[in-house]
């Protein structure tokens, strides 16, 4: 989303990019994850929502395909043009996303016209409303924000030095914005036990921009993370029971009960998340660290350990990206 901002010129933007190379391909593999978890916990949940939000969701599953093709291809060719292309296919598909979650988790609170049968009756309009827009702004802000610190994090240099402007100026837009959205649901369709997810998470967007003034960029990504945790519990806790509730009669709400799986299908989703889950989150954060693999040669785990004349230089975050093509280009016909 912030490329163009804080990447001037090609070694800025590929030291951005860098940033993300042991993450994004895995932060993708959680949200198909997540899809297919929902299909087989929450079967009429996942029929009724993939149904009528189907126009936004194709939008957010092309924007990440496209996103990805984007980061692989962009090196492919020593073109200033071919990458100037696939950079801004980056950005517009990074904005696009951002945007339209905060959309679709807007309608889910707020409530959706379904019928009887659990069937979607609106048209895509029914979810452009000004509570659905609000939402996608916020998210927009938050990720805004979020990235901004991040990359303030991992870079030096002058990428480092405007990834902090930007995350200066993102900081306060998302506490504003954030804001507005978490009192509109808190007083329209929450219930007393959330505000303390609503205090959660403006403390954290409060601690993330002080922070982030004063230069600790780890402690400001954690709290920002912990306002973002605080968003969540508040959206799944202004609707429980119900998954998604029916505008059109309150009886036709799906909900925890009348949308899961049987108690088997349950209980065994249950048992391997308990087991796996734990297993991947310790190799995500492993790789997070740049804890480099045993194979890789002693000069590339150096540069994983992000020493600042790395960073300088944009052999940034992972072995894996110090060897990728980005950094060897190819002639145009071995594309």
């Amino acid at each position: 989303m912030l490329l163009e901002k804080v990447g001037k010129g090609d070694k800025g933007r590929r030291v951005a990019l860098n940033t993300i190379g042991p993450v994004w391909d895995g932060n993708e593999v959680w949200l198909l994850t997540a899809g297919g978890a929902m299909f087989a916990a929450f079967p009429e949940w996942y029929a009724t929502l993939f149904s009528g939000f189907y126009l936004p969701l194709l939008l957010i599953l092309v924007a990440l395909i496209v996103r990805a093709c984007a980061i692989e291809w962009r090196g492919k060719i020593n073109s200033e043009t071919w990458r100037s292309r696939w950079d801004w296919a980056i950005i517009i598909t990074a904005w696009i996303p951002s945007i339209l979650w905060g959309v679709a988790f807007a309608n889910i609170v707020r409530g959706v016209p379904i019928d009887e049968n659990g069937t979607f009756t609106g048209t895509l309009w029914t979810l452009l409303n000004p509570y659905a827009l609000l939402g996608g702004a916020t998210t927009l802000a938050l990720f805004l924000s979020h990235g901004a610190i991040f990359l303030s994090l991992k870079t030096a240099g002058e990428v480092h030095d405007r990834a902090r402007a930007a995350a200066k100026t993102t900081a306060p837009l998302a506490l504003v914005i954030a804001a507005a959205f978490a009192i509109w649901t808190q007083l329209a369709y929450s219930v007393t036990w959330t505000w303390a997810a609503v205090a959660i998470a403006a403390l954290g967007l409060v601690a993330a921009w002080l922070w982030g003034n004063a230069g600790s960029y780890g402690k400001a990504f954690a709290a920002n993370a912990v306002a973002i945790v605080g968003a969540v519990v508040l959206i799944f806790g202004s609707m429980y029971p119900d998954v998604m509730p029916s505008t059109t009669d309150p009886a036709f709400s799906l909900t925890i009960d009348n949308a899961s799986s049987t108690d088997y299908t349950l209980t065994v989703m249950t048992w391997v998340a308990v087991v796996l889950v734990p297993v991947v989150l310790l190799y995500q954060g492993w790789s997070l660290l740049g804890v480099p693999p045993p194979s890789v040669p002693r000069a590339h785990a150096r540069a994983a350990r992000l020493p600042d004349a790395a960073q300088i230089q944009g052999v940034c975050v992972t072995p894996a990206l110090l060897a990728s093509p980005s950094t060897r280009p190819m002639r145009r016909g071995a594309a």
